[in-house]
Order: structure tokens, then sequence, then C-alpha cells
């Protein structure tokens, strides 16, 4: 059996790469950790690494080198930054043109710029979602409640909004109450997203005593699925419970579901549903 090349994560926040370096652990493969200064989850020192700045790329490939990474995964979320405030190694100055001007297009078109970076230096790129393998969203239900027609055709319409707005690189999901569209994500991410609908009139939405509508997280069409795979977790559960919503999904193995048992757990004690839609 072949064993797989030494991985570098590069980590931002949040639960997705401390869920990939577990993984990792768990299988026996080698892992080295490039927490992003003011990004990376405290948790992460766990596991070898080092930390840098986020245009300090020369400094990160040496480290990958010297440590025998042949494989790297982008995991977790990071700002897009004030590109004056930045303070790039050599080898970040000589590239940050090249990722301002792809800045400038979108999101996505970014990603794809900093993925071709490492790929140009000979690294292959790997997703999370292949990393964590069965963690993906199947299709159905996740748990013991089923939406109903009504809800089911909530997340349908926001999973169609997601997407449509994925196409123009803003964001990656949509709560959609009673047809009507409650938010649209954006740069703030889906739990700012959800505390806005939490905070809207109570008419328009649910309440914890009369659920209603659904979030749906769609990956945008446009983009790169080795990377920026869309994420829910407890706290999106809990979340969604408090924004009045009835439930959450997406599509079937588009959708990465972080802290499995504990989501099931808090979806089945809120009474809502996780639902995986077939494409």
């Amino acid at each position: 059996m072949i064993e797989p090349p030494k991985l570098a994560l590069i980590a931002g926040s949040g639960d997705l790469p401390i869920r990939v370096a577990q993984r990792c652990e768990a299988d026996g493969r080698e892992v080295f950790i490039i927490r992003l200064k003011g990004f990376a989850d405290a948790h992460l020192h766990r596991w070898p690494g080092q930390d840098f700045g986020m245009a300090e790329i020369g400094k990160i490939v040496k480290a990958m080198r010297a440590e025998g990474c042949r494989a790297v995964c982008l995991a977790g979320y990071v700002n897009r930054p004030d590109f004056k405030t930045l303070k790039p190694d050599l080898k970040g100055a000589s590239l940050l043109p090249g990722i301002i001007a792809a800045a400038s297009k979108g999101d996505d078109a970014l990603l794809r710029k900093i993925l071709s970076v490492f790929e140009d230096e000979g690294f292959a790129v790997e997703g999370a979602d292949d990393l964590l393998g069965g963690e993906m969203l199947a299709a159905g239900a996740l748990g013991r409640v089923a939406p109903t027609g009504e809800q089911l055709s909530d997340l349908r319409k926001a999973l169609h909004v997601a997407e449509k707005s994925g196409e123009l690189d803003i964001g990656q999901g949509a709560v959609v109450c009673d047809g009507l569209v409650l938010a649209v994500e954006a740069q703030e991410g889906t739990d700012e997203m959800l505390r806005r609908v939490a905070h809207l009139p109570a008419d328009l939405r649910g309440s914890p005593g009369f659920a209603r509508g659904a979030l749906g997280k769609a990956p945008k069409p446009i983009q790169d699925l080795r990377v920026d795979m869309p994420v829910i977790g407890p706290t999106t559960v809990e979340l969604a419970a408090a924004a009045g919503l009835a439930g959450i999904g997406g599509f079937e193995g588009r959708l990465i579901v972080i802290d499995h048992e504990s989501l099931v757990e808090a979806a089945d004690r809120l009474g809502l549903f996780v639902w995986g839609v077939e494409r």
C-alpha cells in the first residue's frame, strides 16, 4: 500500500482545519500545519507547525519543503486582506501584483491564483472534502427530523438562490421562508447572516416555537472544489434555530459536515431538519 505524501495544511479560522488535522492523525498521515497569523485556532498547536503571515509565501514554501511535504490543503476562513498593510517576503512581493489582480475579479479568482502558486511549486493540491471522506452530506435526512413539503420547497429555493449568488461570486448561502428570500450570504459568512435573520421582524421569519424557512448552502458554480467547499457544524444548527428556521441543507456530496455527532444531537434536540438534496 502506497503511503500518502506528507500534507502541509494551510490553516485559517474555524473548525475545518482542526477536523482535517484530526483526520490525518487518525489515518496515521503526517501533517505539518501552516498557521496563518491572526486566523488559525490555538488548538492547532497540538500538531507540528509554524506561524506565518499571509504574504510570507517564500517562507511558507521553504518550510513545506524542509518538512518533506509534497501535498497541500487550504482549509478555514480567512478575511480578504487590506493588501496595503501586508508585509510580504521577497517571493510574496513578486507574486503580490498577480494576486491583487486576481482579487479584483472576485474571491474565486483569488483562490485559484493562490492554488496555482503552490501547484507551480510542485505541490499536489488536496481538498478538505477529499481528506474528510465520509463527512460529506448524504442525500436525505441527517438525524430524526425530515422537512415537510413546504419546508423542502424553501430549502430548494434557498439552494437555487445560493447558486445564482455564487455565479456572481457573492457567497454560498441563502435563507428562504415561505418562498420569500430573507438573506443572501456575502463577505460576513454564514454565522453572521443567520444572526441578521434572527433580528428581522417576527412576521417575516419563524420563531423557536414556530419554526419556518430554511438555510441552503451550495458551492459557487465557478469555484475550484478543492478549496472553500461550504461547511455546516453544530454552531450552524444553533444559529439557525435561534433565527427561527426549520432546517438547513445542501446538495449531497457538496457540503462538509463538521463534528457530525454533535451536529445531529443539536438538530434532533432543537427539532431542526438537516437534509441532503439529490442532484
